[in-house]
């Protein structure tokens, strides 16, 4: 089970979204992150044959995809970032419809469709239509369709986007779950979503991969390079400019701001390093704006 993507290049007039584009995944869990307009939704586009490149070649178990096509496709699990649903359908009936298209016989989605409506916590909603669902119910019925058929390669564009904390942890830990025998490929710029269950993590910047490695290796290259630095409020604004930083907090028992600053040398007295975190290497790579 084994998917290469070798130098996947596409353009949309003279914005290049993807350059060169390569790696090799197996089963696991990959995360692919970047900002909004790194390419990835372009690459999902691509990977689902819903885009096609404009060179490079794609591999599965060493067979090119064009020529396996709707072998390839009944592989493949895809949740898109803005799916389009029927409102008029009720939850049950749009998962029927969705396993009669993956051929799947009524048996198996007896058997499906209660499990998976379970695991994404909408198995107490089956009659209730599409239209009057909330955004989250609804980002969690379009991963429900991509997982039903047990496909071998899932691929999901911003599945907790529109989530709250319980069921974004929730749906981390389905998809941990079922992960083990799947290829699983994640897109998006949600840093915690995937730190502590993506094996290896593609950084995409302008369509170019930036870094690809586990997420420890990712963290370890900034070690001694993270600082918690007291000021007063003051002066704020005076380290912003100078440094980049993270994350702006009080303490409570003197008054103090705290700041979390990147740096590659002390960048106070008081300051002192603390551990750094894969939030902390994604700022480190892409910096605060959206997109750069």
């Amino acid at each position: 089970m084994t998917l290469t993507i070798q130098n996947i290049s596409k353009s949309y007039g003279t914005n290049l979204a993807l350059n060169n584009f390569t790696a090799t995944l197996d089963a696991g869990i990959y995360a692919l992150l970047g900002p909004n307009g790194s390419g990835k939704s372009t690459l999902m586009n691509i990977l689902t044959d819903n885009l096609k490149a404009d060179s490079g070649e794609i591999t599965y178990d060493s067979e090119n995809v064009l020529n396996m096509g709707v072998r390839f496709r009944e592989k493949l699990g895809f949740m898109p970032q803005y799916p389009g649903l029927y409102p008029n359908f009720t939850v049950e009936r749009f998962m029927w419809y969705m396993a009669a298209l993956k051929g799947l016989s009524k048996a198996e989605s007896q058997r499906q469709i209660p499990e998976i409506l379970a695991a994404v916590e909408l198995d107490d909603v089956p009659r209730r239509k599409i239209g009057a669902l909330s955004g989250g119910m609804k980002q969690r019925l379009t991963l429900a369709q991509a997982v039903l058929g047990a496909p071998e390669i899932l691929i999901l564009d911003e599945p907790t986007a529109g989530l709250d904390p319980k069921q974004r942890i929730a749906i981390r830990n389905y998809i941990s779950k079922i992960a083990f025998n799947k290829i699983v490929l994640i897109a998006t710029h949600v840093v915690p979503d995937i730190e502590f269950i993506a094996k290896d993590i593609i950084m995409l910047k302008k369509g170019v991969i930036v870094d690809n490695a586990p997420p420890h290796e990712l963290v370890k290259k900034i070690d001694g390079g993270v600082w918690m630095v007291p000021c007063a409020e003051h002066e704020v604004q005076a380290m912003q400019d100078r440094f980049r930083v993270t994350n702006i907090a009080r303490d409570e028992q003197t008054g103090e701001v705290l700041l979390r600053v990147l740096a590659d040398t002390m960048p106070t007295e008081r300051a002192r390093t603390v551990a750094p975190t894969l939030e902390d290497y994604y700022l480190y790579v892409f910096g605060d704006a959206s997109g750069t």
